[in-house]
């Protein structure tokens, strides 16, 4: 198992070449979002483009850095935009990141979940209830609040990991990643990113950015989350609440730095 100073190094490298060469991250997402998720990328470094329309969807995919789908607000376009540009991602070897966004007992995005989950994502991104119902263990949480701890999910994350090939991130006070062999912990982060919209949403496409500047895929996704979190933490720092925090956020993720990240980053 690698130790925290690698991933460390890899998380510096990687923000370095996002900024540098600035990914075109294609963003399926939801409604709720939109605009926080396009906001996060440019801070951070990279290009958001939110193509969500069938017959569209695919050929953008093929030419994208990386691809965010999210499940947040499935329309009926939207849902044939998603297995339109997982084919697309497929055709052009990019990796892309599922975020099964309030999954479970629904009926329409549960099943969908499922079906792009056996598609083999790059990554899967949620909370642990969210990771619990996609692997099969469970019914989910309250819509898109987790009901399960993050050390719960880890057998169901080790899971998907495993039949999917990817990396599974679980979201929470600790968040946990694997790719079914080695796990990590980052605990970084505030929890002020839970107050405001589009926090965890926004996650996923900063990790679809990542993936296209490491090929290490489990590197990737560390310094993604590592950057996000350390970076909520420089921001709540400057905030009185959730308001202010938002701002402060997106200041953070466009000026946190590799002395940021050396001081701050908590990986194990």
């Amino acid at each position: 198992m690698r130790t925290s100073k690698p991933f460390i190094e890899s998380t510096i490298h990687a923000l370095e070449q996002v900024r540098l060469n600035s990914p075109l991250v294609h963003c399926i997402t939801n409604s709720v979002v939109v605009n926080f998720t396009a906001n996060a990328l440019l801070a951070v470094g990279a290009a958001p483009a939110m193509v969500d329309i069938v017959g569209e969807a695919g050929p953008f995919a093929t030419v994208a850095s990386g691809l965010l789908i999210n499940l947040g607000t499935p329309t009926p376009e939207q849902r044939a935009a998603m297995i339109e540009a997982q084919a697309g991602a497929a055709a052009g070897n990019t990796p892309w990141v599922l975020d099964p966004v309030a999954i479970g007992s629904l009926p329409v995005r549960t099943p969908l979940a499922y079906r792009l989950r056996d598609l083999h994502p790059t990554v899967i991104r949620g909370n642990a209830s969210e990771i619990i119902a996609l692997s099969g263990m469970g019914e989910g949480g309250r819509g898109v609040d987790a009901l399960d701890s993050v050390e719960a999910a880890l057998p169901a994350a080790r899971s998907l990991a495993e039949t999917t090939s990817g990396i599974v991130a679980v979201s929470g006070p600790v968040d946990l990643l694997t790719d079914g062999a080695s796990v990590v912990r980052i605990a970084n982060g505030d929890a002020l990113l839970t107050r405001i919209t589009g926090g965890g949403c926004a996650l996923g496409a900063v990790m679809a950015a990542f993936l296209a500047a490491h090929d290490d895929r489990l590197a990737a996704t560390v310094a993604a989350v590592t950057v996000y979190t350390v970076a909520a933490e420089l921001a709540a720092e400057k905030s009185a609440g959730p308001g202010s925090f938002g701002v402060a956020f997106l200041d953070a993720l466009y000026s946190v730095d590799a002395d940021d990240i050396a001081a701050r980053a908590s990986i194990s």
